[in-house]
């Protein structure tokens, strides 16, 4: 019986960690993930702030030179916006794989631990069924030599 257990628990035990090693990924691509939004949160920020101060700047007047190069800045930070969209869309795709890898995972290992169970509790009711057969034959035992003339 522990020869026929001995794979499944080693099963078990490659699963835990893959669930493990899963959820670490999801772990460190979360922190990526809100790593990437705040570097996009900054060059938002960012631009935001050139714009009000090109604005700004139309209104008292700005020389073509300053105003080329304003233009050219935002220009630069639009670019940089876009290439962390792209970052941060990357990430989602990884994170969304990541998501469905530890799910499946951890489906895995609930099946190894159900089928796990199933075959304690039978190697349980079988341990119970040859305890109350010793248990009978020894009170059958007892039983004839009771009725026995001494």
């Amino acid at each position: 019986m522990a020869n026929e257990r001995a794979p499944l628990a080693m099963l078990i035990e490659l699963s835990r960690n893959k669930v493990e090693d899963a959820g670490r990924l999801l772990a460190e691509l979360s922190t990526q993930r809100r790593q990437a939004q705040g570097q996009l949160d900054t060059l938002d920020g960012y631009r935001g702030d050139y714009a009000k101060r090109l604005q700004a700047s139309t209104h008292d007047g700005v020389s073509a030179s300053n105003y080329h190069n304003f233009r050219r800045f935002i220009a630069t930070l639009d670019e940089a916006i876009s290439q962390q969209n792209k970052i941060i869309a990357q990430i989602d795709t990884r994170l969304d794989a990541g998501r469905q890898q530890w799910t499946a995972e951890k489906r895995r290992l609930s099946s190894y631990e159900a089928l796990k169970a199933r075959q304690d509790r039978q190697a349980q009711s079988r341990e119970q069924r040859l305890e109350q057969r010793i248990s009978d034959e020894l009170s059958a035992g007892l039983h004839r030599r009771a009725r026995r003339p001494h």
